[in-house]
């Protein structure tokens, strides 16, 4: 007797719970389309679409169309978001038009997805095992530490609404079979193509190699990024009990009775969420350098770090925006 077994795609949905309605974040390309058909299938009459306009090339417009044709057919309300995803001067274009779309989508949710009625409650992503092994290579690459190398979570809250990638172990030609087998087809991005994106390059060039050289790379990879998501999970624990004995802002005495490793988790957790900013490697280890050379009442601390500066105040540090000027010590 043969075992009928179902496809990935709808493997990892039977697995899916999320809170109803559910919104779907779709741009048109292969992996969004096989998702939002697949989930207006399950969930008949509970599923949106979310459609975020770049404008950014000429063929977004065919992107919309494609989008909306494909709402018309699974008989999906299409919610279209227009921003301006122009990157400013010294920010990469990948960065700023991810930044702006995800400024959007947060928008969306808060908002309920435009129907105060029956508010959307869960926002799902296309991302699959292909785009969490790329996001990994990134991380790497930028020697990123576990934070990095956690990459892409699976389900993340923000704003009251849940997010979700649930197609995060399904390999992308497993979605694009998905779509042909629904009979919907996609458009493809002409910058998917353009190898001046290390993104694309990694897709191109090293994802084949590793096909190749290990065939269940994707399996591995994740379980690798879960191992290193779940470690980052306990050091946020302790950077945040160290926080809350070192106080807010920092006592420098107490700073030096933590360890190097402690000391740098509970400085980088104070800047990123009192802060709202993330010091690079070389801006932390020189403050710790200065935090340990500060034994005497009339050592200075100023430094460049994120897009401030820490300076010494008394017996604490103090963080000042660049624009803002810090008092006189």
């Amino acid at each position: 007797m043969t075992t009928v077994r179902p496809d990935p795609v709808s493997a990892a949905l039977a697995a899916f719970s999320p809170a109803l309605p559910l919104a779907i974040g779709c741009s048109g390309g292969a992996d969004s389309t096989a998702l939002l058909a697949a989930c207006a299938s399950r969930w008949p009459k509970q599923v949106r679409a979310v459609h975020v306009h770049h404008g950014l090339q000429a063929a977004a417009e065919d992107f919309l169309r494609h989008c909306q044709e494909v709402c018309d057919r699974l008989d999906v309300p299409l919610t279209v978001l227009r921003v301006d995803a122009r990157a400013a001067p010294g920010e990469s274009p990948e960065d700023a038009a991810r930044k702006a779309r995800y400024d959007a989508l947060d928008a969306y949710a808060r908002a309920g997805g435009g129907d105060a009625a029956r508010p959307v409650r869960s926002l799902a992503l296309a991302h699959h095992a292909d785009d969490q092994v790329e996001t990994l290579l990134l991380a790497l690459s930028r020697g990123a530490g576990l934070a990095g190398l956690s990459a892409m979570p699976a389900r993340w809250q923000r704003g009251g609404i849940d997010y979700h990638r649930p197609l995060l172990g399904v390999p992308g030609a497993a979605l694009r079979a998905c779509a042909l087998a629904y009979g919907v087809g996609w458009v493809e991005d002409p910058s998917n193509a353009d190898e001046r994106y290390t993104r694309n390059r990694i897709r191109a060039r090293l994802l084949p190699a590793l096909e190749a050289a290990f065939p269940q790379f994707r399996t591995t990879f994740a379980r690798s990024a879960a191992h290193a998501a779940q470690a980052q999970e306990v050091l946020d624990e302790v950077a945040a009990a160290d926080l809350a004995a070192v106080g807010v802002p920092p006592a420098i005495v107490a700073l030096q009775a933590l360890s190097a490793g402690r000391q740098a988790l509970v400085l980088r957790r104070w800047l990123r969420q009192v802060h709202g900013t993330t010091p690079d490697a070389a801006q932390l280890q020189q403050l710790q350098r200065q935090i340990a050379a500060c034994t005497t009442r009339g050592h200075r601390i100023h430094l460049k770090v994120g897009s401030g500066f820490v300076l010494r105040e008394q017996g604490v540090l103090g963080w000042y925006n660049s624009g803002v000027l810090p008092p006189a010590s």
